[in-house]
């Protein structure tokens, strides 16, 4: 059975359990990093030396990165809905992911561990602010994208890009900032809030 590293208040594993659950996927669950086990034992170095999670072991294979594990267990499983083999619409799936891990991410990364995580070394005001402006712009851009084209982030049906953007989504409104009113993603917020699956993993009341 499928084995997943990693514990439930992390955005990236929980990408991996929303998942599992869309495909109905089979899975159990070892909690490690976060105040559970911690990724520096020698037994979690071994299955990955960068020492983050999420991990996962599956048929003897170990695989790292919450988005590279996505792409894996759709190919695996039959998502072809949520990962189209065609390349052209593979590629616009997966510039979604990208773009959620690169750009926003880097926008909130500040902002979210000085007020939400109280992480000691991220309390600067100014770059909280700079930090909040960062991601308050990107988040305006996918506002545009949702209020132009569609809505679901690639089209009228549910992709594997949903999955981290959405959950990006969850933590934007969770996090304790001033926010403008985009209503392309807040309409977004509550039809991803339909799936059951991300009522689990990401619209739980966990940032």
């Amino acid at each position: 059975m499928l084995k997943i590293y990693g514990h439930s208040n992390s955005i990236n594993v929980r990408k991996v359990l929303w998942l599992c659950d869309e495909l109905g996927l089979p899975y159990v669950q070892e909690e490690w990093g976060g105040g559970f086990k911690s990724v520096d034992e020698p037994e979690f170095r071994k299955l990955n030396p960068f020492g983050v999670v999420p991990v996962i072991e599956n048929e003897g294979a170990i695989i790292r990165e919450s988005n590279t594990i996505l792409r894996y267990l759709a190919r695996k499983y039959g998502g072809i809905s949520l990962l189209p083999a065609g390349p052209l619409r593979r590629a616009q799936v997966e510039q979604w992911m990208d773009w959620q891990a690169t750009d926003l991410n880097s926008a909130w990364r500040y902002a979210f561990l000085s007020l939400v995580r109280k992480n000691s070394n991220f309390q600067d005001h100014a770059s909280v602010a700079a930090s909040v402006a960062q991601w308050t712009a990107q988040m305006r851009l996918l506002d545009q994208e949702l209020t132009t084209a569609h809505p679901y982030v690639c089209g009228p049906q549910f992709t594997l890009a949903d999955i981290p953007v959405g959950l990006s989504v969850n933590r934007w409104f969770m996090t304790p900032i001033d926010r403008p009113e985009l209503p392309a993603v807040a309409r977004y917020y509550d039809l991803l809030t339909l799936r059951r699956p991300f009522v689990i993993h990401g619209r739980n009341g966990r940032p």
